[in-house]
């Protein structure tokens, strides 16, 4: 990838404008110059390197839609019509082929431009398309130009019409040979490009953390990754541990009934619903005439009536509580051999185990707590915010819910919630900490040192066998996993 300084403004110029030109999504009118303008500013005042405007604009206006004074492009076939100035006309058939044509078959990318149109603000939606070109430069290997700013401002205090103007007399000279350069490697990269975005790229666009901080989207970034990683050690249905499970004596909610089965047979009970239709022709309309038959075979209980098979499906209820204490600010370290801070790989080991458990018991139902014990809710405020982001969707639903509470009240809390499901506790600390339970299950993760330690039960906490520090913590969220389920 090899990225070119321009620190002249007449050539600096030249790249801008002809590229402007070049655009093949939609025509260049001046009502677009302005947003793509804009768009170049937000990515060369973060000093990313520029690719040419026409890919800008293109990817833009892909994303964004196009408004009524931009007029589409003619078809493949009739692109030679349109104006390319001393361009190759196999480079411009590249890029549209290559480029355009793989964007509009990429499903990564399809979902990212739909993630970006729910952005409200001009400036909001420049700062996720910047940093949609951005990762879509990286994840390509692409290239591109580092300019100054200005010379992008001072197109930006010029009229639209007269920038347009001067961008069509730029391209009837000689080609920028930058541009051609540039425009090159760009067909070559994505051509050999697989997802132009990837998994985590699409995620940080979707939840909008694509405009946080940069320290919390790298953060992010990490846990993701190493969820990822962890995920694929576990196996595809979990080994159950029939000691660490138990019926629990309880009332069962709406929800977790459901009739199975449909009308089986016709008998002379049942509910106003299940009547069969026919019946209401014993029914007079003259009041006169009643009671009638209808009436008569109601009090007789005659009447006939769709039959159910009564049936039930029972869902075992389940909750986790994952216990979270004030300790574990201080594993915000990066042991030698780890690829980011313990405490990153922690909350990736729970997002992991917590989405393996979800898939694995689609058919119980759950609920996971994460509970701040003490005041690890202002100490761990940036894990927060990270829990609430991975799980945004699990939260809306119930499934994931975030609590503070009190350490001394921590055991009570367990007890209660085993009165109506089999509940699971496990603390994750610094420390090896125990309860006494009576009817919950405890699990205790320790994370003292850059091997974490994993207690079942009564069992002392040890670390598991693996092959390096990293393979360690995959065979601890595997075991997990397997654990809870």
């Amino acid at each position: 990838m090899a990225i070119r300084e321009l620190r002249d403004s007449d050539e600096a110029r030249q790249f801008l404008l002809q590229g402007l030109c070049l655009q093949r999504s939609v025509r260049p009118v001046a009502g677009s110059v302005t947003a793509i303008l804009e768009w170049c500013s937000e990515l060369a005042s973060e000093g990313t390197p520029l690719l040419p405007l026409c890919f800008v604009a293109d990817v833009g206006h892909l994303s964004f839609g196009t408004s009524d004074e931009e007029e589409a492009a003619p078809e493949h076939g009739e692109n030679k019509k349109t104006p390319r100035g001393g361009f190759e006309a196999s480079l411009i058939r590249g890029y549209e082929d290559y480029v355009l044509g793989k964007l509009f078959s990429d499903s990564s990318f399809e979902r990212g431009a739909d993630a970006l149109v729910q952005y409200s603000g001009g400036r909001d939606r420049a700062k996720g398309l910047a940093f949609l070109l951005t990762q879509m430069a990286e994840r390509s290997q692409c290239g591109g130009v580092i300019l100054s700013p200005g010379v992008i401002r001072e197109l930006q205090r010029l009229p639209p019409e007269e920038v347009l103007r001067e961008a069509w007399q730029s391209l009837a000279g000689e080609p920028s040979p930058l541009l051609v350069d540039v425009l090159r490697e760009l067909v070559e990269a994505i051509r050999n490009c697989g997802n132009v975005l990837g998994p985590e790229d699409v995620f940080e666009l979707e939840h909008g953390t694509a405009l946080a901080g940069f320290g919390q989207r790298v953060a992010l970034r990490q846990l993701l990754r190493a969820s990822a990683h962890f995920a694929e050690s576990f196996p595809q249905q979990p080994t159950r541990n029939p000691s660490r499970l138990m019926e629990v004596a309880t009332h069962l909610e709406d929800e977790d009934t459901y009739p199975v089965g449909g009308f089986t047979s016709i008998s002379n009970r049942g509910s106003i619903e299940s009547l069969l239709h026919s019946q209401l022709a014993y029914m007079e309309t003259d009041p006169d005439l009643r009671p009638d038959l209808f009436d008569v075979f109601f009090l007789r209980g005659e009447l006939l009536y769709y039959s159910r098979d009564e049936n039930q499906f029972f869902r075992r209820r389940r909750t986790l509580l994952i216990s979270l204490f004030p300790d574990l600010a201080k594993t915000r370290v990066k042991d030698a051999g780890l690829p980011c801070q313990r405490i990153i790989l922690t909350l990736a080991l729970l997002h992991a185990a917590v989405s393996q458990l979800i898939e694995w018991l689609s058919e119980e139902s759950l609920v996971f707590e994460f509970v701040f014990v003490d005041d690890a809710g202002k100490q761990l405020e940036n894990e927060r915010e990270l829990i609430a982001t991975v799980f945004r969707d699990q939260i809306l639903n119930g499934t994931v819910v975030l609590t503070d509470c009190p350490g001394e009240d921590l055991a009570q809390r367990a007890e209660d919630r085993a009165r109506t499901s089999l509940c699971h506790l496990m603390t994750v600390s610094q420390h090896d900490l125990s309860f006494e339970l009576k009817n919950a299950f405890l699990t205790r993760l320790i994370v003292d040192s850059p091997q974490p330690r994993l207690g079942i039960d009564e069992d002392p906490a040890e670390s598991i066998e693996a092959d390096s520090t990293n393979d360690c913590w995959s065979e601890t969220a595997s075991t997990i996993s397997q654990q809870l389920a």
